[in-house]
């Protein structure tokens, strides 16, 4: 790979002038390199941007307004071009408050575009440009500075390449008329990621929760959302609170009190001293009149369990007439959204399988569907 040539941006003004410039492009092409080690959020330590004539690094360490970054990722006249970005869009949505639109996600399109199963941004360049990427430097610490010049030409391919690959994607995607498919599910990612972490859900993303009873998992959700408030309180990692392993104890056992807290082999004595009350606290308060639903209704209704494969079956005989990804349609998540609306009398929002694109194909096979 032949050595690259960009801006390095670490001013208000160079970071204003540089949007500026983007806005008048058709599309750019970004990406972020940040650390998460011990942090509950991302700690931002690179942005990388291509607009197809300048491509910059943008150091916000340096720069006190990230504004124009953030207004450019608003302005709905330019395509903002990712790979694999949730956890871009997690920064943009923690630390601007936005979500780019419209967004291309190379990921996506390329499922889309029935190329196999989600590519890495290294297999993608290798398959649109015949270049082999260096990922050598991906363990990069981005908030130390100096950067190497091998870091920064690691992190200027990334997007160098990418607005490459977005021009011949956005033709290819076009030609099989699945263009809108694909702005759709941009809009489908960035949705709801500005809503503020809600407590009462938290439980659901503790590790092997669905082995619990409705009781425990009623303390579990007790303890998550507690658990939830120091990480955000403290800018820590979930797991350096208290690990999801320890959770599931804790809402097993359902200690009463300190001295049966110390013989518990989940925790660590600084556990127990910094923390002990406030879980005791939270194991108290928890409902168990009113425990939360199931977190995996397979393993608990075989009536559910036999719901879902006469949907999925559907659904994965739709994907394979319309040649669309069984993961974009009859993935797990999708089947069990579905079902939970249409089995709860369908109330509410309606659910992915039955929006857009995705409704316009499976919405007949689903109809029909007696369960």
């Amino acid at each position: 790979m032949s050595e690259l040539s960009w801006q390095w941006i670490d001013s208000d003004e160079g970071l204003a002038r540089l949007c500026d410039q983007a806005s008048r492009a058709e599309a750019v092409a970004l990406d972020t390199e940040f650390v998460r080690t011990r942090t509950l959020y991302a700690q931002l330590g690179l942005i990388q941007l291509y607009d197809g004539t300048n491509l910059a690094l943008v150091d916000p360490l340096a720069i006190d307004d990230l504004g124009p970054f953030w207004r450019l990722l608003e302005n709905e006249s330019v395509v903002k071009v990712l790979h694999s970005c949730s956890e871009d869009l997690e920064i943009f949505a923690q630390q601007g408050g936005v979500q780019p639109k419209p967004l291309f996600d190379t990921q996506v399109a390329g499922v889309l575009l029935n190329k196999g199963a989600p590519m890495g941004y290294g297999k993608m360049v290798e398959a649109y440009l015949g270049l082999e990427l260096d990922k050598g430097e991906s363990r990069t610490n981005w908030l130390a500075r100096p950067l190497r010049d091998s870091q920064l030409q690691y992190a200027a391919a990334d997007v160098l390449y990418l607005l490459q690959i977005y021009h011949t994607m956005k033709q290819e995607i076009a030609d099989v008329g699945r263009y809108h498919w694909l702005m759709e599910e941009g809009e489908r990612l960035t949705e709801g990621r500005l809503a503020p972490p809600d407590p009462q859900a938290a439980y659901l993303k503790v590790k092997n929760a669905y082995q619990l009873r409705p009781e425990q998992l009623a303390i579990l959700k007790s303890l998550a959302a507690w658990r939830l408030g120091v990480a955000q309180k403290r800018d820590l990692a979930l797991n350096f609170v208290i690990k999801d392993a320890a959770m599931l104890t804790l809402a097993k056992r359902a200690p009463r009190s300190i001295n049966y807290l110390t013989q518990l082999d989940c925790l660590t004595e600084r556990d127990v001293q910094r923390h002990g009350k406030a879980i005791l606290r939270a194991v108290a308060e928890a409902d168990l009149d009113n425990p939360p639903e199931p977190v995996d209704p397979l393993s608990a209704d075989p009536a559910f369990r036999d719901a879902a494969k006469l949907v999925r079956k559907a659904l994965t005989q739709v994907c394979e007439q319309q040649q669309v990804a069984t993961e974009l349609m009859a993935s797990k998540k999708l089947v069990h959204q579905y079902l939970k609306w249409r089995l709860g009398g369908e109330q509410g929002e309606q659910p992915v399988v039955l929006r857009g694109w995705r409704g316009e194909l499976a919405r007949g096979s689903l109809e029909e569907l007696s369960l």
